[in-house]
């Protein structure tokens, strides 16, 4: 079990969604937060509503001076969530060259960026936490999942790579790949989702991955299994059974 009381974390889209309810659940067990976004406004009124002390951060992760301006303003922290994220669904056929760019700038590159900027820190003081945010999306191609699940799968990736790197080095690496979540940004991309998890329902599995020993988490279960198994049949199978009828 992690100790949670005084640790530093940063939370890097937390102004809403997913990242708002999970700072509900770090500052409730004593963390000290830095909440992260674009919007200043909504940070504020986090902060406002959180049980614990947390300080507003906003900055924009596509551009990468204010990212390091931020991780320099964030000062040494434990750990570091990275939960920005944007999401248009979208098929081959209706392409479109600028959304597919913004779902690389925040998903992935927005996740390199930021890891890149506090890693040496944590390096250098022998500890650190990296939870990084992925999808269930982002075990293989699915059907009108242009961009979106390339970019999440580029993160589990960087997260995996980071973990065999950093195996003894005192910094703790974590992934969560969540499935549909309702939130502003899903209502557009999961109206046909067999499951949509609340926001604070996803919040909860994710904090107790995070409290746990565990590298990685899919969730919700039953809908990760079949996505998971996935990666073990032939092309052939695959793309017979997940293909768009």
């Amino acid at each position: 079990m992690r100790d949670w009381q005084g640790k530093r974390y940063w939370l890097v889209g937390a102004s809403e969604g997913l990242g708002r309810e999970l700072a509900f659940c770090l500052s409730k067990v004593g963390a000290d937060l830095v909440v992260s976004a674009r919007s200043h406004e909504r940070l504020e009124t986090l902060v406002a509503a959180l049980p614990g002390h947390a300080s507003v951060l906003p900055f924009d992760v596509t551009d990468p001076k204010a990212v390091s301006d931020a991780a320099a303003a964030a000062g040494e922290i434990d750990g570091v969530v990275y939960l920005a994220g944007t999401r248009w669904p979208m098929t081959a056929r209706d392409w479109d060259q600028g959304r597919v760019e913004d779902m690389a700038q925040v998903n992935y590159l927005g996740a390199s960026r930021v890891i890149g900027a506090v890693l040496p820190g944590m390096l250098a003081r022998g500890h650190g936490h990296v939870v990084l945010t992925g999808a269930l999306t982002g075990f293989r191609g699915l059907p009108g999942s242009i961009g979106y699940g390339a970019s999440k799968a580029a993160v589990m990736h960087l997260a995996e790579s980071l973990r065999h790197d950093l195996r003894g080095s005192g910094v703790d690496v974590q992934l969560v790949n969540p499935g549909a979540i309702r939130t502003r940004l899903g209502e557009r991309a999961d109206e046909g989702a067999s499951f949509v998890m609340e926001p604070a329902r996803a919040a909860r599995e994710m904090f107790e991955h995070m409290s746990s020993e565990h590298f990685k988490i899919n969730f919700p279960y039953g809908i990760s299994l079949p996505l998971r198994a996935a990666q073990f049949l032939p092309d052939w199978a695959y793309f017979r059974l997940f293909g768009r009828r």
